[in-house]
Order: C-alpha cells, then structure tokens, then sequence
C-alpha cells in the first residue's frame, strides 16, 4: 500500500511542480496562450497554438494511415492466421514498438523524407494538388512525414491491445454467427467486431495518446517551424517537440513558463486520453467476463 501510494504521490508532486513553474506565463497569457498563434522570444509573446495544431494533425494523420492497418493485422492474428504462425508474427510486430525513436527519426531523415521529396509528393502535388493539403514546395520533412512515422510506431499498440479484444470475445459469439449461417467474414465483422467496437475504440484511443506524447522521432522529421499551414508539405511543430528543442535555450523566466505550460497542456491531454482507452477496454474486459460467467 506504502508502494502504490507513494506512485501516487509522485505524480501529484510532478503536477504541483509543474502547475507552480507555469503560473507566470498562465497568469500573463491567461486562456488567450491556447489560441495564440506567434511565438517570439525575443518580444516574450508566446502562444502555443501551432504546437496544439501540430501535434493534433500530426496525430490525426497517424491514425488515419495506422487503424486500418492495425486492425488488419489484429483480426488475421485473430481469426485467420494459421496457429503454427501467429506467435512469431505477433512478436515481429510487437517488436516495433521496442526500436528507440530515435532510430525512427534517423530512418525517417535519410530514408523517408528523400523518398517523399522525390516520389511521394510530386505525386501527390500531380493528382491531388487542387486540395490544399498537397499544395506547396517538396521539403521532405513536414507534417506528412511525422505523420507516417508516428503511424509506424503506433500499429504495434493499435494492434496488440486490438487483438486481445478480439481473442477475448466468447466463442458461442462466433458459434451463433456460424449457426445462422453467417460466412467467415460476416462472422468476424457481426460476432467479433460488432462485439468489441468498444475494445477497438480504447485501443485506438491509446494508440492516439502514444502518438501525442512521442517527442524524439517527430522533432527529427517535422521541421519544427512554429506556423499553421494547411498543407501536408510544410514544416511543422508539436507540443513535445518544442519543449525538447527549445528547453535548454530558454533563458527568461516567462519564456521558461510558457514551455513547462506547453507541458502542462499535453500531460493533461494525454492524462485524460489514456484513461478514456484504459476505461473503454476495462468495459469490453468485464463484458466478456460476465459473458463467461452466465
């Protein structure tokens, strides 16, 4: 008990420490720092809204290139993967998740920003390029960028927890879905997925919060340019980013402020985003166990 309260205490100890170290910059800025868009030391005037824009398109990207993969693969894990292969393709992709991300940054500044600066978004520019998000100049790193990587770093999480969910669905779902019946497929979407959408919703949920707090991988291949631009190209900047790079330069105590306030900002967001998935599988968790009991 001594253990686990003390785990607790910490962590209010690292919001006290936190909230007390922002308080010049929340109370200068007040509510107008989250909708402020220029950042300049040298005048002191700080906003945090290319970071929150960033991080949250950055991340947007990520899952929309992450969930369909992801679920992919959890649902041949699951239902159709033979038995002899399922572990060691579970494992290889569970392995994702243990490569530091600054390797990830490495590969992503010499393998995949000349590989979009060359291939991907000229291509994009060439048949999409009416919609503002493939308009501008090929710089490589950027938005679209981060984005695949996060999305890259994420799937092994999205997929795991997804293929837990699924294995933890009674089989008399599927054994009902069968007797109606219903193919291989219709089974899977109807016994299986229509079952665990709630599971599936927190493993997404987790794999967001995952993608909002990685700061070394995305602080390599962003661009760390503090605007908004609507285009993919562009360089751009996320709350985790910025306090990595800019932490060790800031001198002024407001300026010092405002980068533990942007700290502030995004450990409250993941806080909350990781107890919204953690709540969401506890729910199919205890679903399935009654499930069991009945």
């Amino acid at each position: 008990m001594l253990t686990a309260l003390s785990v607790t205490a910490l962590t209010l100890l690292l919001i006290y420490s936190m909230v007390t170290n922002a308080l010049p910059a929340i109370q200068k800025f007040g509510w107008h720092f989250l909708f402020t868009s220029t950042w300049d030391p040298v005048k002191e005037i700080f906003g945090a809204l290319p970071f929150i824009y960033g991080t949250l398109v950055s991340s947007a990207l990520a899952l929309l290139i992450a969930v369909p993969i992801s679920l992919g693969i959890a649902i041949y894990l699951a239902e159709l993967a033979p038995q002899f292969i399922r572990q060691p393709l579970s494992f290889l992709i569970e392995l994702l998740a243990a490569i530091p991300s600054v390797v990830y940054g490495f590969w992503g500044i010499f393998g995949l920003a000349p590989f979009l600066r060359t291939a991907v978004q000229p291509f994009l520019s060439k048949y999409l390029g009416f919609l503002p998000l493939f308009q501008g100049q090929f710089f490589g790193v950027g938005m679209l960028t981060a984005g695949i990587i996060l999305s890259i770093m994420i799937i092994p999480t999205i997929s795991s927890i997804s293929r837990e969910v699924f294995l933890a669905v009674p089989s008399n779902q599927r054994e009902a879905a069968t007797a109606l019946g219903a193919t291989r497929w219709e089974t899977i979407r109807l016994a299986v997925l229509g079952y665990s959408k709630t599971g599936v919703w927190g493993a997404v949920i987790l794999g967001l919060g995952r993608a909002i707090g990685e700061t070394m991988a995305v602080t390599m291949v962003i661009g760390n340019r503090p605007q908004i631009s609507v285009s993919l190209f562009a360089p751009g900047y996320t709350m985790a980013s910025v306090i990595a790079n800019e932490f060790t330069e800031a001198t002024g105590k407001l300026y010092l402020s405002s980068l533990v306030e942007i700290g502030v900002i995004l450990f409250f967001l993941t806080l909350i985003i990781n107890g919204i998935a953690r709540f969401l599988i506890w729910k199919v968790s205890n679903k399935a166990k009654g499930r069991i009991r009945e």
